[in-house]
């Protein structure tokens, strides 16, 4: 013992020489001018700064010195900082209680380290950024026109010619898929959808399949088959099984929750959603999906085709994509395609993927480039029924006197739409939404197809090979036919990049629903916040709880039921009609429901489980709803009402404060808490003062700001200059109005069609400006008719201190066919490029062009936009998907919300009138960066876009639980690196009856792709990079993996390889998955 605290004793003293060494130097190398008095900084007018030449001059070789300090001294602290992890290991077994108080814990608070002055990146781990940004899609829209010249009956495309004896040698082979596209929630809810059409076309599949077994089915949402598959009996389910497995009638196409939306869903958002349907299918039917299916997504991202192969899919489908791309891609025959990640310098993210080449996916535009003749092919439409074809040419049952005939006019559709492919392979869809709900249409369907097929198949002359088949039939056949060896085809090409902004006809660019309905895009941001704090928390409830061997009476299994239930949710509001925005106010309703109630369902897992993990003595631990032993710090009182609140009372007795750090970096962050009183001090559990702001919030209510370590000052202003450097940038905030278009087709919730460039937003009377100033963050607020507008600065050294927090409270409820942007004009030379993410995963180089209309130039924007000249960057963090722009150089802008009297003709039949008062929150942060021709985000906005939506979770304990001692839970025994993200640590459910857990969870981990060419001095970050590198016996503090088997991402297959039980090794931007046991 005594040599334990001579150690401590001995290694304190290093790092207190060390630290006020650096302390001292750095005061040395101080600005003259932070000397000199402020000058009127009090008032908080627009405040510039300046530097003069001479100054740049001491300035730099001051700071050259101080940098061969650093670079004697780096190895020091790197020292200093194991050394503080290993004293924090050393002492943790003699924690002392506080006298007086309620808790006891180890130092960690005290020990956390201030952020280093430089960040130590190793070498390799900037490698990655140099390789070649591979931009293909790029440089195919510099080669289009963009034109829409008649194609004929192919409008949108060319006249198809063929001769009569191409396929003598090889026949051509038909894949008819037929399939029924079933949207959870869009002109009627989720539930309503099931009871009156869903339901019947799944029974209608046990029955009709039966009856020939030639015929096929595929079906994609997992969210309806899972509905059904409840509510039949054991009969139906093993018919079902029978055709998956030994009959391979039906198929089950991508199987996720969803088929979801790919531009404004987050990637954590959709592997779950992904996750959660495999892991039903696993659980209940066995089946392994090999395609995707994507027919109605509006635009296709990159980022589902990555996790598409991640989770062992081979093959996939795309439809919406922008009509003049997909003429282009026909008349090249690239059709179909290995899709490749833009970081993949090989082909280890290839998918073979094939894309539709006309308008639609219903029968009219499937069979070939005639919709007037498809349409007399799609037998739902036979006379007397109640869907007919626009062209006025109804189809012909299916007679020996005619089938020739009709075999002629269908065939020769199909040799039409092969001459597209490079293959003889032809795959066509037969279906629509909510199709074959009737036996009727089944009977339509399929026996007028197989008298045509029959005849076809019959005749050799015509050269042909016809049939039913699923999706993963046809790729069979094309990988057959284009891909093994010995055959003469073409190989097919690699495409790189994502396929936004859609149009499907004329200028009508479906931009609009990238901000349709903002307030549930940022509630749909809160759950997945949510789910994911309360994912790890629960299952490290559950190993600690085993660990200890002490269950008491945990509601491991109600919690359980909760959380499947909030994973459910969120997925199904990815649904491609849900987070878009673009379902009627009904439906935006019941899923803004479900989503509500889940946020409080995870808040009640979160009390749960940190009410055991905190307890000292686990033994007091007592599950009591009714009186709940931690409260959360806000609620949400309806689903379209914004968060409030919960006063804390501080009377005579101390109350103390439980706060939740849900990621997995050391962090320094401002917590909000409301109190009833200004005279209040908050203190640690070792009774060390906590730096504390208290601001009015009413006559009996005050918001109390807190943040750990010490204070740097910075001033606000409204026009805001941001010094970074030396350099100075000024930063202009506008808002700008834009109107609908005087044309019959308007704006609506999809499309965005604006009537020429946005108007400057001026308000009817001046704005109430509101001027805060603090020790631990000052702001202004301007209040204006529309919109209250907050910019804040908070005075902390870490990653929140490097940027300015913007707050937008929109309320444009009383509008009239109008949008309301933010725009962010700067001095940054970008010209016309400019940077979007996808999903909140990857980055996207974007070119505004003049060639295209001002809608066409939005993209979406899920968590980040920049924009950069050779030395300057300038990132917008976001907290919500919204569609973002810059249409002039050095501009970013930010379409906040919308507000639209009409529909826009694409089958939702309203406008978009319901909207809420909104908040929306980013981040703008400046960096200054060498130039480089490649382009990934830096460490620090990947770090400040996890902290923005990942806020820290506050939780106030019971005045009845005060007596109780407090324990503090650290489960990592140090930061993650810097790149590395824990996505999730998700229990996995038994297969046992009960529902409960069982003893295993998902481990997902991501390794981010960063760009080197910034400064990584005095970042604020408090960790480092190790080329991908987690050696998992230090990874937790006191569990440990009891197995750790590497997966595919949805837990499906077994991935050979891979990493050993003692070290995790991640390739840059790889998301990998293990399936783990912690003890």
């Amino acid at each position: 013992m005594k040599l334990s605290r001579q150690f401590t004793v001995f290694g304190s003293a290093i790092f207190c020489v060390v630290i006020f060494s650096l302390y001292l130097m750095l005061d040395h190398l101080q600005l003259d001018h932070t000397k000199s008095p402020n000058n009127g900084g009090d008032k908080l007018q627009n405040v510039s700064f300046s530097i003069s030449l001479g100054q740049l001059s001491i300035l730099q070789d001051k700071i050259d010195r101080l940098e061969r300090l650093l670079s004697e001294n780096n190895e020091i602290i790197a020292n200093i900082r194991d050394s503080v992890i290993n004293l924090k290991e050393s002492v943790k077994d003699g924690r002392g209680g506080l006298d007086g108080g309620n808790m006891s814990q180890g130092p960690y608070l005290e020990l956390l380290a201030s952020p280093p002055l430089v960040l130590p990146i190793d070498s390799q781990d900037c490698q990655f950024a140099t390789r070649e940004f591979s931009k293909p899609l790029l440089d195919v829209y510099d080669l289009l026109t963009f034109d829409n010249h008649d194609g004929g009956v192919w409008k949108q495309g060319f006249d198809i010619t063929y001769q009569e004896n191409e396929w003598d040698s090889e026949p051509l082979q038909v894949f008819v898929v037929p399939h029924s596209h079933n949207d959870p929630g869009w002109l009627k809810t989720f539930d309503d959808y099931y009871r009156d059409q869903t339901q019947h076309i799944l029974n209608n599949i046990v029955v009709k399949l039966h009856e020939d077994s030639r015929r096929k089915m595929i079906w994609s949402e997992i969210s309806y088959f899972s509905k059904w598959w409840d509510n039949i009996d054991n009969q139906k389910r093993d018919a079902v099984k029978r055709y998956l497995f030994e009959q391979g009638q039906l198929e089950i196409t991508t199987g996720g929750w969803v088929m979801p939306d790919e531009a404004n869903s987050h990637y954590f958002a959709l592997i779950d959603q992904l996750l959660e349907g495999h892991q039903w299918l696993e659980r209940n039917v066995g089946v392994k999906p090999q395609t995707g299916w994507a027919v109605d997504p509006f635009g296709h991202s990159p980022t589902q085709a990555y996790l598409l192969k991640q989770a062992g899919l081979a093959n996939m489908l795309i439809q919406r994509v922008h009509y003049s791309v997909k003429k282009h891609f026909a008349s090249q025959k690239t059709l179909e395609f290995f899709w490749r990640q833009n970081w993949d310098p090989a082909s280890s993210t290839d998918i073979l993927c094939h894309m539709m080449p006309f308008y639609s996916y219903d029968v009219p535009h499937t069979c070939g480039p005639d919709p007037k003749i498809c349409c007399q092919f799609d037998f739902k439409r036979l006379p007397g029924g109640r869907v007919s074809c626009p062209w006025r040419v109804p189809p012909q049952p299916i007679t020996d006197g005619n089938v020739q005939q009709r075999v002629q006019m269908l065939l020769d559709q199909y040799r039409k739409k092969s001459k597209l492919f490079r293959t003889k392979v032809v795959m066509v869809p037969l279906g629509d939404d909510f199709r074959y709900a009737e036996a009727l249409e089944w009977d339509q369907q399929f026996q007028n197809y197989q008298k045509l097929f029959d005849y076809m198949n019959s005749h050799p002359e015509l050269h042909v090979k016809a049939q039913f088949g699923t999706i993963t039939d046809y790729f069979n056949a094309l990988r057959k036919s284009a891909i093994d060896p010995g055959h003469a085809s073409a190989s097919l090409p690699v495409v790189s990049g994502d396929f936004f902004t859609y149009a499907d006809r004329d200028d009508h660019y479906w931009s609009g629903y990238f901000t349709s309905r903002p307030f549930y895009k940022r509630l749909d941001r809160v759950l997945e916040s949510h789910l994911r704090a309360a994912e790890i928390l629960y299952s490290l409830t559950l190993a600690n709880i085993q660990r200890f061997g002490k269950l008491n009476d945990f509601p491991a299994v109600e919690n359980n039921r909760l959380l499947t239930e909030a994973r459910r949710n969120l997925g199904l509001f990815q649904h491609h009609d849900a987070i878009t925005g673009t379902g009627k106010d009904m439906v935006v309703i019941d899923y803004g429901t479900r989503l509500f109630h889940s946020i409080l369902n995870l808040n009640q897992v979160i009390v749960n489980s940190a009410h055991w993990l905190v307890l000292k003595d686990k033994s007091a631990y007592s599950h009591n709803p009714s009186k709940a032993f931690l409260q959360m710090d806000d609620i949400q009182p309806s689903q379209d009402a914004l968060p409030q609140k919960n006063v804390l009372k501080i009377s005579s007795q101390p109350r103390s404060v439980v706060v939740y750090n849900p990621t997995e970096q050391d962090r320094t962050s401002v917590v909000t808490v409301y109190v009833n009183t200004p005279h209040v001090c908050v203190i640690t559990d070792h009774g060390h003062p906590v730096p504390a702001q208290v601001m009015s919030v009413t006559l009996f209510c005050y918001q109390l700001f807190l943040y750990i370590l010490y204070l740097s000052r910075l001033i606000p202003c409204i026009n805001c200059f941001l010094l970074k450097n030396g350099s100075e940038h000024q930063i202009k905030v506008e808002f700008a109005w834009y109107g609908t278009t005087s044309n019959r087709d308007k704006s609506g919730a999809y499309l965005f069609l604006p009537d020429g460039e946005a108007k400057m937003y001026s308000p009817a009377r001046s704005p109430v400006i509101r001027v805060t100033k603090g020790s631990v963050f000052s702001e202004i607020t301007t209040t204006f008719d529309h919109v209250t507008h907050t910019l804040r600065l908070y005075n902390v050294q870490g990653v929140e201190g490097q940027a300015v927090e913007i707050c937008n409270l929109v309320d444009i409820r009383r509008e009239f066919n109008h949008e309301i942007a933010m725009r962010l004009a700067s001095d940054v030379d970008s010209k016309d490029r400019f940077f979007t993410d996808l999903n909140g995963f990857q980055i996207q180089p974007r070119r505004t062009m003049a060639k295209l209309p001002l809608q066409a130039n939005f993209y979406p924007m899920t968590s980040m936009a920049y924009i950069q000249d050779p030395g300057t960057r300038l990132t917008l963090l976001t907290a919500q998907s919204l569609g973002s722009a810059s249409l002039v150089s050095g501009q970013l802008e930010v379409i906040m919300d919308r507000r639209l009297n009409q529909d826009d003709n694409r089958g939702l039949g309203q406008g978009v009138l319901d909207n809420k008062v909104t908040p929306s929150t980013f981040r703008l942060l400046l960096e200054k960066r060498k130039p480089s021709p490649l382009s990934y985000p830096s460490l620090l906005s990947h770090v400040s876009s996890l902290y923005l939506n990942h806020p820290l979770i506050s939780m106030a304990v019971s005045t009845e639980a005060q007596s109780l001692s407090l324990s503090a839970f650290t489960p990592l025994a140090s930061s993650l690196p810097c790149d590395i993200h824990l996505v999730n640590l998700r229990s996995i459910q038994s297969k046992e009856d009960g529902g409960g857990p069982s003893d295993e969870a998902a481990l997902i981990l991501h390794r981010k792709g960063f760009d080197c060419a910034f400064s990584n001095r005095n970042t604020g970050l408090l960790c480092a990079t190790t080329q991908g590198k987690i050696h998992t016996e230090k990874l937790f503090s006191e569990l440990r993996f009891q197995s750790i088997i590497p997966v595919s991402l949805t837990l499906m297959h077994t991935t050979e390889g891979g990493s050993s039980k003692e070290e995790i090794r991640l390739k840059p931007m790889e998301i990998s998955t293990y399936r783990v046991q912690l003890t």
